[in-house]
């Protein structure tokens, strides 16, 4: 057996493993191979493995005290397959940046202060800065909170996520194509922000955007062959080679309806400023991942865009996006030219375990290239 020694996290709607950086290391091998096999990423079920086989439940960060001027914690964030032995290393995910805020104060990454304390990330993957404040009172760390968020059912302790200057981070610019609108052939707008999105308009497909998650089922395969689309027009990937399962973000954007959340509770048109419902690893997420949310926002920021069209070209501070598990609050900061320079988000997050994983050394083999 090899020995990883990891943290379990919930962080929003997501859950995370977080290893030390020297966990990793001690643990030998390289990272991909080590996290796939923990995760028992070639089994559907993750059955042989720590894996929660669903895209909110089968991810990672490695994370270490970062070394540049301004950054407390350096992180790299992990997206383990399912079913299929493969780690993907090129996006970020804002549930899981939630987590590692918690959790630096909890190890002693970060020294804690009286008041708040305010934990500053860098993400590996993609560069993007983001801070996590977390109330600490006198001084202690919380172990425990009631701070709920939409698609949780129990409460945690109350972290404010800012994403910094978030526009551009994969591609280097906010718009990648130059277009405020691409035919994929249906419109979509293309944006970099949070993470590579491709935002549709919900009547393309004859959807209201109210849809339930399964609803979401039989547009799906179509999706799929768009976000190939959108990934070729925005410089992720080239004609005949593989598109990660990751990003782009995509789905579906559409004007306020009256709709059921996921657990039954009914959401008024008025309660909100714009329908959403995103794919996460080629399914539909039970909620809004908070990257495509940061993305989202700085659509609001496009003129003539799809989102724009359908806030009725509102740039609102305070954005509601309307998800299958409710109602997901964003706080947008522009500057005086209107350019999006941060996105703030109201999280929870839970520390669940610290455990020392059994990884087989049989199931060490090196994923396919």
């Amino acid at each position: 057996m090899r020995y990883l020694r990891g943290t379990w996290m919930r962080g929003g709607t997501s859950k995370c493993w977080l290893f030390d950086a020297a966990a990793v290391a001690a643990a030998g091998g390289d990272a991909d191979t080590l996290l796939a096999a923990a995760f028992g990423s070639g089994d559907p079920r993750q059955l042989d493995g720590v894996g929660g086989a669903t895209s909110t439940t089968s991810k990672a960060a490695i994370v270490r005290r970062s070394d540049l001027p301004g950054i407390d914690v350096d992180y790299e964030f992990a997206q383990v397959g399912i079913g299929a032995r493969r780690v993907e290393w090129g996006s970020n995910c804002g549930n899981c940046a939630t987590a590692i805020g918690l959790y630096a104060l909890l190890t002693g990454l970060v020294p804690v202060r009286a008041g708040h304390t305010t934990v500053r990330l860098r993400n590996i993957n993609t560069g993007t800065l983001l801070s996590a404040t977390v109330d600490t009172g006198d001084g202690a760390v919380p172990e425990s909170g009631e701070v709920f968020v939409p698609g949780a059912a129990v409460g945690g302790v109350g972290i404010e996520l800012t994403f910094l200057d978030p526009a551009g981070a994969a591609t280097g610019s906010l718009l990648p194509t130059g277009n405020p609108v691409d035919a994929l052939p249906v419109a979509a707008t293309l944006v970099d922000a949070g993470a590579p999105a491709a935002l549709i308009d919900a009547a393309a497909f004859g959807l209201t955007g109210g849809e339930p998650v399964d609803g979401l089922a039989p547009v799906v395969p179509e999706l799929i062959r768009l976000r190939r689309e959108a990934a070729l027009r925005m410089g992720l990937a080239t004609a005949g080679s593989p598109v990660d399962h990751a990003i782009p973000k995509t789905g579906i954007v559409a004007p306020p309806v009256d709709y059921l959340a996921a657990d039954g509770t009914p959401v008024a048109a008025g309660d909100y400023d714009l329908a959403v419902r995103m794919l996460s690893m080629l399914a539909p997420h039970p909620a809004v991942g908070l990257t495509s949310a940061v993305a989202i926002a700085a659509a609001t920021c496009v003129a003539d865009g799809v989102v724009a069209r359908a806030m009725g070209h509102r740039s609102p501070a305070v954005l509601r996006l309307g998800t299958p598990a409710g109602v997901v609050t964003v706080g947008v900061e522009r500057d005086a030219g209107g350019a999006l320079r941060a996105v703030r988000m109201q999280r929870a997050a839970r520390r669940i375990a610290v455990a020392e994983i059994s990884v087989p050394e049989p199931a060490l083999v090196p994923l396919p290239a």
